[in-house]
């Protein structure tokens, strides 16, 4: 038997830490890893049954044009070729990337490099958008940025944990046995809001099934509680808040009593009581935030709550999103959102210009590029005329095959890069890109709560599959760029991802890992769990807000009026 690699988990936001120890005749066997953050050993049955993909049974191994194996200088030729011809005829519009919140944030980086920095376009987006889209937007509108405040210990410091359009028991299991093991220790009460009864319920002391996309009004009715009976906090409103009044106002006049409240959301005026005197009496609450919470202006909602009472950034308390999507959070931290450039920046003009700078850019997008649906609508009616398909079979979120197949039918190219020869994008696709999956590239993933770790690889790629990382960067030399993508490892795109985040950085952007810049091969190899940011001299920062320090222009967090 191989010497066991320590890695991460291919599959949830939780990010949880594994041991993989392959044998022999190619099986695999996993335990968790005593030592992660995330889950100090804990494993969930999916993630112990993680192993079980390691067969070669359908994989792509060989590169393929129109159906016949060609070499790699053929098939990244032809995807170069493709793109170019593209963007010379209909402009940098007409072509188009879309990714898997299941990359590694060096695939993610060198993809949003050669698109937005060399080919001009923004249209590059990814199926993780469906998880966390209003999250983010919500993040950025209260705080300034995209940031989760808190971290997964905060779980098991808290006295009361809502449950906020999330099956925690279904979903992430590895912290829903965090929370059991502090409810048992602690007596941590706990609130699930939800239309459905899942499997979170079962260990609920309350279930508030509202009726779908009720979650502002049940938070906004529980924001004018709390200011109707003086739970506000007065200091941290004054020192580090604007925007107070408007947002109780707002919340005041979408529905002024409880009875009121209960009946917007189909609820009893008695659930509804008990969950906002549970939630005015504790001062340790998390809540947790996941894709069932319908839209923006609810998390907005969720998060004014927390900022009303400074439950932000201490122990055990504060607003905490979950993601689906092993790297959904790595991928934002590169822009692998069209709304987005690397490092957590945007399509301002001082942004753009020095994103430019940076990469040394030929040609820079300056705007967002089209989003989701809108995407994919592209793609449906032949505007976007060159598609490259990167480690998902639903791009845009579409799960309907044949919707799909008929939709990329209209590009005039679709290239698809990915593990296997079957499935809906490798039928689609005039060109197959044999990419090495988990267990076999090496990188770095970010969990929900900002933690970076270091995914490991436990065999080399199978056949002629390459790290996406690899095959990006390839097309960049095949189109001229040869000192930009001039890559020799994993960790020297991580190098420069982390100057990136540094590069004009005096605490003005939350995301830093400028400590890491400067790290060796060996130093990249060996690096452990840890969030950002990790500035230039100092520690790694575990919670976030609690003293203020938001990253808006006056370094103060905003309450939005919700309209429910």
């Amino acid at each position: 038997m191989a010497e066991p690699v320590h890695t991460t988990c291919p599959l949830c936001g939780v990010g949880c830490g594994v041991v993989a120890e392959p044998a022999a005749d190619g099986t695999l066997a996993v335990r968790g890893d005593p030592d992660h953050p995330a889950n100090y050993g804990r494993l969930c049955a999916r993630g112990a049954a993680a192993g079980e993909g390691a067969s070669l049974e359908g994989r792509l191994l060989h590169p393929a044009l129109r159906g016949e194996r060609v070499g790699w200088d053929a098939a990244v030729g032809a995807l170069a070729g493709a793109f170019a011809r593209t963007i010379d005829a209909h402009g940098p519009d007409a072509v188009a990337v879309a990714v898997s919140g299941q990359l590694l944030t060096e695939d993610h980086y060198v993809l949003n490099k050669l698109m937005k920095g060399f080919l001009g376009s923004a249209n590059i987006d990814g199926n993780a958008r469906r998880c966390m889209d209003a999250t983010m937007l919500a993040q950025r509108r209260a705080y300034g940025s995209d940031t989760v405040p808190g971290c997964f210990d905060d779980l098991e410091q808290a006295d009361l944990v809502v449950l906020a359009g999330s099956n925690l028991a279904g979903h992430h299991p590895v912290l829903q046995q965090r929370l059991l093991t502090a409810r048992r220790q602690r007596r941590t009460k706990v609130v699930v809001i939800d239309p459905r009864c899942t499997l979170s319920c079962d260990e609920a002391d309350i279930h508030l099934q509202l009726r779908p996309g009720a979650d502002a009004a049940l938070f906004n009715g529980l924001l004018a509680h709390l200011h109707l009976h003086g739970r506000g906090n007065a200091r941290f409103l004054a020192e580090h808040a604007v925007g107070a009044d408007e947002a109780v106002a707002a919340a005041l006049a979408g529905a002024a009593t409880l009875t009121e409240v209960a009946a917007h959301c189909g609820l009893a005026a008695s659930g509804v009581r008990r969950f906002y005197e549970l939630f005015a009496a504790t001062e340790r609450v998390v809540t947790v935030i996941s894709q069932g919470v319908a839209g923006a202006d609810a998390v907005n909602a969720i998060l004014n709550v927390h900022l009303y009472t400074g439950r932000i950034g201490r122990p055990g308390m504060g607003p905490l999103p979950v993601a689906g999507q092993s790297n959904g959070m790595g991928g934002r931290e590169v822009g692998s959102l069209s709304g987005q450039l690397a490092a957590h920046m945007g399509f301002t003009a001082e942004e753009v210009d020095r994103v430019r700078r940076f990469w040394d850019a030929p040609r820079m997008a300056t705007a967002e590029g089209l989003a989701g649906e809108a995407l994919a609508h592209a793609v449906e009616e032949g505007r976007v005329k060159a598609l490259w398909i990167v480690g998902t079979d639903t791009p845009f979120g579409v799960r309907d095959a044949d919707h799909l197949a008929s939709a990329v039918a209209r590009c005039d190219f679709v290239a698809a890069s990915g593990g296997w020869a079957a499935g809906a994008v490798a039928r689609a696709a005039r060109l197959l890109l044999p990419a090495a999956l988990w267990g076999e590239g090496e990188g770095t993933v970010t969990a929900s709560d900002r933690t970076i770790s270091r995914r490991r690889s436990w065999r080399a790629p199978p056949g002629e599959a390459r790290p996406d990382w690899w095959i990006a960067a390839s097309v960049g030399r095949a189109l001229g760029w040869m000192e930009a993508f001039d890559y020799a490892s994993p960790a020297a795109v991580f190098r420069e991802h982390a100057a990136l985040s540094a590069f004009e950085n005096i605490a003005s952007r939350a995301f830093d890992i400028g400590a890491l810049a400067g790290l060796s091969d060996e130093e990249y190899d060996l690096l452990e769990p840890a969030p950002w940011p990790r500035r230039s001299g100092g520690p790694p920062v575990r919670r976030l807000f609690a003293g203020g320090g938001f990253h808006t222009d006056d370094g103060r967090a905003r309450l939005v009026p919700v309209a429910a």
